[in-house]
């Protein structure tokens, strides 16, 4: 990986904050006594989620103690132009139930550039890092990664497109935008979270799109996508994570996408 990012350093310490966490998530995914309760949004929360995101803050304050954090267990800490912002694990209710999609996100935010973003999903023996103005990454550590970049596909006809779930869209007013767009497109999966993002990163998809998602769903997927030569805009094209939604294309075909996913009629 190329060391000229001013935030080399910063990407070096979200890996070894990912190594602490894996040996929590790992050992504690499939566990029967895996503690999980309902948050006020009704959302769960198992006790793995907790201790992750204690032990990146603990971390973090001894590493960055200057530096805020931003976590979805725990808010916010400190006031820093420079923000981590951090989703323990993202795919909770697909860790509570065994299956194998989540992944702990960890990103950095310079004022409102997101520079720094790693995703880390163990029980497929991935990650997908970038730094800013060092690529985007891939594999199992730093020693062992390849470089990936987004697809050229260039007509919604020849795109393939990854979603989390439909009740969303209905929900927010888009429900038939959205599903005109998927009757023109080549193909639709639903592979859901952080794992849509990274596919569209690799080049294995083209576009991604979900209509609610918090900060700490985003941060992380942002500087991934964009330096591996991507866009990633809310639903009315703000860029990056700020808008409370997302689409992440190859860039080719974001426009047109944003286009046809407007308000219902």
């Amino acid at each position: 990986m190329s060391e000229s990012s001013p935030y080399a350093d910063d990407l070096r310490l979200a890996h070894v904050l990912a190594d602490q966490v894996e040996r929590i998530t790992l050992s504690r995914f499939q566990a029967d006594d895996l503690v999980v309760e309902t948050k006020p949004d009704l959302t769960p929360v198992s006790d793995a989620d907790r201790a992750c995101e204690e032990v990146i803050r603990s971390q973090l304050g001894r590493s960055r103690g200057r530096d805020a954090i931003v976590g979805e267990e725990y808010g916010t800490t400190g006031s820093s132009t420079r923000r981590w912002i951090i989703d323990p694990i993202d795919g909770t209710k697909n860790y509570v139930r065994g299956v194998p999609v989540w992944a702990t996100l960890i990103g950095l935010v310079d004022g409102e550039d997101c520079v720094v973003g790693l995703v880390a999903a163990p029980a497929l023996g991935r990650r997908w890092w970038a730094a800013k103005g060092a690529g985007a990454w891939t594999g199992r550590s730093l020693a062992q990664a390849r470089q990936i970049s987004v697809s050229g596909v260039s007509r919604l006809s020849d795109a393939s497109l990854s979603y989390s779930s439909l009740d969303g869209w209905r929900e927010t007013g888009r429900g038939m935008s959205f599903l005109n767009l998927t009757s023109d497109l080549w193909r639709t999966r639903a592979y859901g979270d952080f794992w849509s993002y990274m596919l569209v990163a690799e080049g294995a998809v083209d576009l991604a799109a979900e209509p609610e998602l918090e900060l700490y769903d985003m941060a992380a997927l942002v500087a991934v996508v964009q330096e591996a030569g991507g866009r990633f805009t809310s639903l009315d094209g703000q860029p990056g994570p700020w808008g409370g939604n997302a689409v992440a294309s190859n860039g080719l075909l974001h426009d047109d996408v944003l286009r046809r996913l407007a308000p219902d009629a």
